[in-house]
Parts: structure tokens; sequence; C-alpha cells
């Protein structure tokens, strides 16, 4: 591997939220709606095994998809990509929805409540 990669290609705004369009509606495809099924079903609700059988399916739809737009196909192009959509979301609303619905895609829903919420949030049952 050389260590001199060059750059992931710097996305606006505009082109990220195409990409991240691109990305979810290629979840959405019928053969990788299948491939995740599949991983959710061996992952059994586990975090361990989602982490196993779940992100690499996740991590391969995308990298299909972004290779297209400069970043490496790779695990590595995968978190520039994120990095990227991350850097979009405080400052672009529909960016900060899309990127949730798609961790949403291959994230297991938390079930604990996040650190300090005390007890003053719903309930969820």
């Amino acid at each position: 591997a050389a260590a001199a990669q060059a750059p992931a290609v710097p996305l606006s705004a505009e082109q990220a939220k195409a990409v991240l369009a691109e990305v979810i509606k290629a979840f959405g495809a019928p053969e990788n709606a299948q491939r995740m099924e599949e991983a959710r079903d061996n992952a059994c609700n586990d975090m361990g095994k989602m982490l196993q059988f779940l992100l690499p399916v996740a991590t391969q739809i995308q990298q299909d998809v972004i290779k297209a737009y400069g970043f490496s196909s790779d695990g590595e192009g995968v978190l520039k990509f994120a990095r990227l959509i991350k850097s979009y979301e405080s400052q672009d609303p529909e960016i900060a929805s899309m990127s949730g619905k798609l961790k949403a895609m291959f994230l297991p829903p938390m079930t604990l409540p996040p650190h300090g919420a005390g007890t003053g949030g719903v309930a969820a049952s």
C-alpha cells in the first residue's frame, strides 16, 4: 500500500447529498436488501455478530457506490465518506436526516439511553 494516497475527492454539500441519496438507494435495491436481511438473520440482534455479518455487507454496498466519486474502494474510502457526511450534518438538516436514515439501515436501534440522560426521558417499552 502506497503511503502517499491521493486525498478523497472533496465533495460539495450538494454532491455529498447526491452520493448519499445514491447509497441509500443502493441499500434499497432488491439484491442488496436481501443480502442485508440475510446478514441480519445471521446476527440475531447480537451486537458482536452485527459487526461480524452486517457491517461488511453494508460497507461493500457503500463502496460500490462511492468508488465512482473518487473514494478508494476499501474500508478507508467508506470511512472518509462517512467523515465527509458527518462534516456536513451540522450545516445541512437534509444531509443529517439522510445520514440518520442510512445508519438506521445497518445499525441496530440502540436500546440504551444516552449517557447522562437521567430518568427524565420517556421510558421506551
